[in-house]
């Protein structure tokens, strides 16, 4: 059934709401300062080895990640198209300059010197927060960021439970990455454990939220 303009601008509104609630999550994983996302780790290898191969200066961890992002787009439009969405551009542009914005304001929460048992509660939140928002994201159904959209496509598929998809997924991009030279730490292993299941959990409530948004806003 085609969407109408009103329907698709409204789930385009709770996706950017959910993005930037996730981002919030991933901003507060970042200045833990406790290793790197998953994706981000995979970012890391391959823009190190690309970089050593052919010695592309101009190359950067942000172009690295943006041509990763599209070359996943690239690959579902021969697997399955329908999972590429307005929403998926979105996702994968508009990361990047909302961790900024939230950066400024929590940005004095990063100090590596500070103790261990101070960072991993922030680390923690993080974690909660961007699994939060990405079931957001997910059932706003109008796109989804890169990690989930590998991960919603091999669940869809294989018709196995999303929190353990994500999971794998996780695992394959850190252990891919750690091959080709990226670095992690206790933070990486945290959230490659931990969001896929707390997203599982927030599903089917987030399912409940978003369609009662759409619905009062309609």
């Amino acid at each position: 059934m085609k969407r109408t303009v009103k329907e698709t601008l409204l789930r385009v509104i709770v996706l950017l709401a959910g993005l930037t609630i996730a981002h919030l999550g991933v901003t507060l994983f970042l200045l833990a300062d406790l290793g790197a996302d998953p994706f981000n780790v995979l970012v890391q290898g391959i823009f190190r080895t690309v970089r050593e191969m052919t010695g592309w200066e101009v190359l950067t961890h942000g172009y690295t990640h943006i041509a990763i992002c599209f070359l996943i787009i690239v690959v579902l439009l021969f697997v399955d198209r329908s999972y590429i969405k307005i929403g998926t551009l979105l996702c994968m542009i508009c990361g990047g300059p909302i961790i900024d914005f939230f950066t400024c304001f929590l940005n004095f929460l990063f100090v590596p010197e500070r103790p261990l048992w101070f960072k991993l509660p922030i680390l923690a939140a993080g974690c909660v927060i961007l699994a939060f928002g990405m079931t957001i994201v997910i059932k706003s159904d109008a796109g989804t960021g890169p990690n989930d959209l590998v991960a919603l496509v091999i669940s869809d598929k294989s018709h196995w439970k999303f929190s353990i998809v994500r999971v794998a997924v996780d695992v394959c991009f850190v252990l891919a990455g750690f091959l080709l030279g990226g670095s992690f730490g206790i933070g990486t292993i945290v959230c490659a454990c931990l969001v896929g299941p707390v997203a599982g959990f927030f599903l089917p409530r987030s399912e409940k939220m978003v369609h009662r948004i759409l619905g009062s806003m309609s």
